[in-house]
């Protein structure tokens, strides 16, 4: 421990208290009336404060740094900012004695002569609570939960954060042992509070919370003024009447002397965080102190004891990490450690310690002799007999009982001691010298031998484990090493500052310094690490490195030298280095450059190390065979190449040695084929042969299939070769397989054929079949995969497939609501019957799912694919008949489909005109029976509300009326309840403009007619429109006897010139009249189309009324519409509204 004064200065009056700011850059005193504040980093004066008016008695900063305090004889406490202004100030009745602030809460306790008071920034008070006698000092807990109170009467007072007395000690001096100092133990550590307390009886003692004394009171010779803790509560600090600081351990045992003055010390304090000591006496002074604590330790191979909490030594064995900790309860001064032995220097004697056995990690020491004396040396040394002082020049032999047996003087200061060795009582010592001489001792010879000079300083020493090297670091930071024989320098290494040999491998050392560690192998180059510290042990892979005040064990894997050795190829010394640690993978690499090298002793020891059993037998083998007399080294290097892998090197040292058989054997039995074509070259095909049939079935047997179907096909095996790239869905591999086939093998392409169909490649399976000529295969795929382009074109040349062609594209096309396509897919095909069964089937569907517009024109589609069966004679009136009924159902569910979308979607879609009279329509044509689907229910519903909207309130009374005598559903009820009550309100008469007139005779029919649609006086039926359901101006008109339809067709054209045909729409129109024809035949059109077959129907003659209002007739169905209506739709749709002809269709 080394005290070295930082910086003193003088104030005018007594030094009483003084306080550090938490962060240590402030130091506060108190001195006469002043406080004075110091810069603590070099003692400049910053500022004196005044504010009291008396002597500044007490002071003291919070623990947050915001705020400090200052107590004073003129019985006032002020409280002071950290930036040296005074905010508050309040009083007491008597002098204020001390002042401390709670450390977790910041409350501070000011204490007086009578009373003490607690104050907090939150209180507009300050909360006093009297005593019993003189507060002289005080301290909180760590935890701020409780204040000591030191009296004058010699008891100390424990008391809460309200000032309530909890525990009370009266120390046995009573009043005539005064408390002048207290403090707590600020360690986080110790599982108890332990207040250390300072009397003028003269004593130090310690107590815990409960009041629980400490051990015993120890004797101090001096009254106490102060007490203070080390930031970590390690160390004491005591002053008082000696006129000086003393240093005690947290235990109370003395350590040494701080700093001694001039007059009483009144209050020393720890900088926080720090070993800076500052001392306040009575004549002003102030001085500012450093302590060192010097590193107090010794080592032998992988032992080391050190000094802690400067009275315990610290045994600590490198490898096991085991610690042992003796409590010498004094200074310890010295520390030395040798093989069994342990010697501790204390300030008035020097113990020896011995293990209570001989085990190598036994760590249980016992005291095994003292020598009471008091000793001055530098270097202490222990031997197994002896004990060896070290002071200056001189060297003292010891006995154990303290006898002095041989002193040796030496030229120069000795810098370096160690001990190397040797039996009981006859150790050897290696000794440096600061004049370069470096010598060996030992200890039961007073001759010196002299190893050799240098020209430097020595700093530190070590010999090899065979005592044949030394190696030497100098004052220059330079390694030496030395032939201690020959005295020659065999290298040198910079940047050292310590160094070790090895205690297990001869020509490895290693030094450190710079901030790096350095291995040094043989003469090879050094191998650098980053390592802070010293090194001062190297046990086969362990390092032992001294950091500040700890030792730690590294573990360096000697792989470096390992290689270097391996590089030049010497494989024992590599092994050597090895088994002083290396890693498992520096183990194989060994193993295999020996192995490689033919050093099988070596490469066994390594193989065994990584426990490889392949090897191990390898091995075993070539030591057998050499035992019968084989010698061929290329052999045995072959076998080693390729049991590592080296097969094309194994291969080559196998043909060299004249053992091909071998190198073929090898690749074989490795799968590797394709070298071993190599290997063969252009050799005996019959062994190629075998070669691909073994390769084969080796990959059909590991399951490699892609190997296997390329083997399969260089083999010739093509239909093997099929069944698994088609088992795995290959199918690049089938077309190659299937391109490479001659025609002629049929059935491998036929195999072809199924796997390309199998896996969805019909292109493929088409060109196969193409290959081998087989058309009805060719035929069905196409069927089968639905192209029938490519079908067509086949049946255009091979007209004998066209039943199976167009049969399956027929109903293929039924089943996708191709209807047209479908239709003259059947005709082609000859299945009439099918296509009426399917669209039959199809129509029943819609009509269930309410898709009445479908049902509408499957319906058309089923009465014109009547029309065209009706062609045979046989069937042609029940054909007709199928017609007309077909005919007049599409037209019901082409209007009805207006209305159910009316009753069930929230929106129309149509106007209420045209509702009206679809409504009027269907009720005129359900006289007898109402088709499925067709719901009256809903029919009426609409025509009441619309009939009740257009104001025919006559026609919506009767509509109602009838809703009640039908089942109404649930949703409808309110509504039709209410139009019914609501109805009565209106007029009994419908709406003049609403009555349809008889464009014939010009009468005036009723909305709701008993005939249905038919005038009630002339009975012409009407014509409606398609769209909106109106009657149109239309008369119909019979030809006279005797003229012809085309008479009449010429007649009307001469009477005006017919207009020419636009968009395609047919149509034969005059001035005033129009024709509609059932089978106008057109000479375009071939006569395969079923529908322009002439058939004896009767044609129909219109006349129009109102030329002027166009009418438009769809030349496919028929029907009837106002031209504007007609073409909005086909714009909207581009297609007719009731049997969906497109209108880029040619006409029919």
């Amino acid at each position: 421990m080394r005290i070295v004064l930082t910086w003193r200065d003088k104030a005018e009056q007594c030094i009483y208290d003084l306080a550090f700011k938490p962060d240590g850059t402030q130091l506060i005193l108190a001195a006469g009336n002043r406080l004075l504040v110091y810069d603590a980093s070099d003692g400049t004066l910053l500022q004196p404060l005044k504010g009291h008016k008396d002597t500044v008695y007490c002071v003291a900063y919070a623990k947050d740094g915001k705020r400090f305090a200052s107590g004073s004889a003129d019985k006032s406490v002020i409280i002071w900012t950290s930036k040296l202004e005074g905010i508050l100030k309040y009083t007491h009745n008597d002098s204020i004695q001390c002042v401390s602030y709670n450390p977790v809460t910041h409350q501070l306790a000011s204490c007086s002569s009578s009373d003490f008071g607690l104050w907090s920034p939150e209180q507009k008070s300050v909360s006093k609570h009297k005593s019993s006698s003189k507060i002289t000092c005080c301290s909180w807990t760590n935890d701020g939960q409780y204040l000591a109170l030191g009296m004058f009467n010699g008891i100390i007072s424990l008391r809460n954060k309200n000032g309530e007395e909890k525990v009370k000690i009266e120390r046995p001096g009573g009043s005539l042992s005064p408390i002048w100092s207290i403090c707590w133990n600020p360690s986080r550590e110790e599982h108890n509070d332990i207040l250390a307390v300072a009397d003028w009886g003269q004593k130090l003692s310690f107590y815990q919370l409960s009041g629980k004394q400490i051990g015993k009171d120890r004797s101090l010779n001096f009254d106490p003024c102060c007490i203070s803790y080390f930031t970590k509560g390690e160390y004491i600090l005591l002053g008082g009447s000696d006129k000086q600081v003393s240093l005690f351990t947290k235990d109370g045992v003395r350590l040494g002397t701080v700093g001694e003055q001039n007059s009483w010390v009144w209050t020393c304090k720890v900088k926080p965080d720090s070993n800076y000591v500052v001392v306040g006496c009575q004549d002003g002074t102030i001085s500012f102190y450093l302590i060192i604590f010097s590193t107090v330790h010794g080592l032998y191979k992988d032992r080391y004891a050190y000094r802690d909490s400067m009275t315990d030594v610290i045994v600590q064995h490198l490898i096991t990490e085991q610690k042992v900790r003796i409590k010498c309860k004094e200074l310890v001064k010295k520390i030395a450690i040798y093989k069994n032995r342990l010697a501790i220097q204390l300030p008035e004697k020097i113990l020896i310690y011995e293990l209570y056995s001989d085990d190598s990690s036994d760590m249980h020491y016992r005291v095994k002799e003292k020598i009471v004396k008091k000793f001055e040396c530098n270097l202490l040394v222990v031997c197994a007999d002896h004990i060896i002082l070290c002071q200056e020049k001189r060297l003292q032999c010891l006995s154990f009982s303290g006898v002095k047996e041989r002193e040796w003087q030496m030229e120069s200061l000795i810098r370096y001691i160690k001990v190397i060795g040797g039996p009981p009582g006859r150790e050897g010592l290696l000794v440096g010298l600061k004049n370069g001489q470096i010598l060996k001792i030992f200890v039961d010879n007073l001759f010196a031998i002299v190893l050799l000079k240098q020209a430097t300083a020595v700093r530190c020493l070590d010999m090899s484990a065979s005592r044949n090297k030394l190696a030497v670091v100098d004052e220059n930071d330079t390694c030496l090493v030395y032939d201690i024989h020959t005295k020659e320098l065999l290298f040198q290494e910079p940047n050292a500052n310590s160094v070790a040999w090895n205690t297990q491998c001869e020509d490895m050392l290693c030094f450190s310094g710079g901030g790096y560690l350095n291995i040094k192998a043989s003469t090879f180059p050094v191998h650098q690490q980053k390592l802070q510290g010293f090194v001062v042990g190297y046990n086969g892979s362990k390092i032992f490195c001294l950091h500040v005040f700890s030792m730690s064990s590294v573990e360096v894997p000697q792989s470096a030298p390992m290689y270097q050795y391996l590089d030049r190829k010497m494989f024992k010394e590599a092994y050597q280095i090895a088994c002083l640690g290396v890693t498992d993978t520096d183990w194989r690499e060994l193993a295999m450059e020996a192995l490689e090298g033919l050093e099988f002793e070596t490469a066994k020891k390594a193989f065994t190390r990584v426990q490889d059993l392949r090897y191990l037998e390898l091995i075993n083998s070539i030591e057998e065979r050499k035992k019968r007399g084989e010698t061929n080294n290329d052999l045995f290097l072959a076998d080693v190449f390729s049991y590592q892998g080296k097969f094309h090197e194994a291969a080559k040292l196998y043909k060299r040695s004249g053992h091909e058989n071998l190198a073929l054997d090898m690749y074989t039995d490795l799968r590797m084929f394709e070298y071993a074509k190599d290997f063969l070259g252009s050799g005996d095909p019959k062994e190629t042969k075998m070669l691909i049939t073994k390769q084969a079935d080796w990959a059909r047997n590991i399951n490699e299939p892609k190997a296997a179907v390329e083997m399969y096909v260089s083999a010739g095996e093509h239909v093997k070769a099929i069944e698994i790239s088609g088992d795995h869905g290959w199918v690049d591999m089938l077309i190659d397989i299937a391109r490479k086939l001659d025609k002629a093998e049929r059935e491998p392409l036929l195999m072809c054929a199924h796997y390309f169909k199998k896996l969805d490649n019909p292109g493929y399976a088409a060109e196969t079949y193409l290959k081998i000529g087989d058309l009805k295969s060719l035929v069905q795929l196409h069927v089968e995969t639905q192209r029938w382009d490519e079908a067509f074109a086949l049946g255009e040349k091979h007209p004998e497939f066209k039943d199976d062609i167009y049969m399956p594209y027929a109903q293929w096309l039924a089943e996708n609501d191709r209807f047209e396509e479908a239709q003259k897919a059947f005709h082609k095909a000859g299945r009439q019957g099918e296509a009426v069964r399917v669209l039959e089937q199809l129509t029943h569907n819609a009509v269930v799912e309410s898709r009445f517009n479908d049902a509408a024109y499957y319906y058309w589609m089923l009465s014109m694919q009547c029309l065209d069966i009706a062609q045979d004679p046989a069937q042609k009136d029940t054909m007709l008949s199928k017609f007309h009924h077909f005919q007049h159902l599409a037209e019901l569910y082409h209007g009805y489909h207006a209305i159910q979308r009316y009753t069930e979607e929230p929106f129309s879609f149509h106007l209420p005109e045209t509702l009206f009279n679809i409504s009027r329509f269907l009720l005129h044509s359900l006289t007898k029976d109402t088709p499925l689907g067709i719901s009256k229910v809903n029919t009426l519903f609409t025509l009441a509300k619309q009939s009740k909207a257009l104001g025919a309130y006559k026609l919506a009374r009767h509509a109602y009326d009838k809703l009640r005598g039908l089942q109404i559903p649930a949703r409808f009820q309110k509504s039709i309840e209410l139009g019914s009550l609501t109805i009565r309100s209106k007029p009994f008469h419908d709406s003049e403009e609403l009555v349809p007139l008889c464009y014939r005779c010009s009468t005036n029919n009723p909305l709701l007619n008993n005939l249905g649609n038919v005038c009630i006086n002339c009975r012409q039926p009407f014509v409606f429109s398609a769209s909106s359901y109106e009657v149109l101006h239309l008369v119909e008109f019979y030809l006279e006897e005797g003229i012809t339809d085309e008479e009449a067709v010429s007649l009307i054209d001469l009477e005006a010139p017919r207009h020419k045909r636009e968009n395609k729409w047919q149509e034969i129109a005059s001035n005033n009249s129009q024709t509609l024809r059932l089978d106008e035949t057109m000479d375009s059109v071939g006569d395969d189309d079923p529908f322009t077959a002439k058939l004896s129907f009767e044609w129909q003659y219109f006349r129009s009324l109102l030329p002027d209002a166009s009418i438009t007739m769809c030349p496919s169905c028929f029907q009837m519409f106002h031209s504007e209506d007609y073409e909005l739709l086909v714009l909207q749709h581009t297609r007719c509204p009731y049997c969906r002809r497109h209108i880029d269709d040619p006409s029919p």
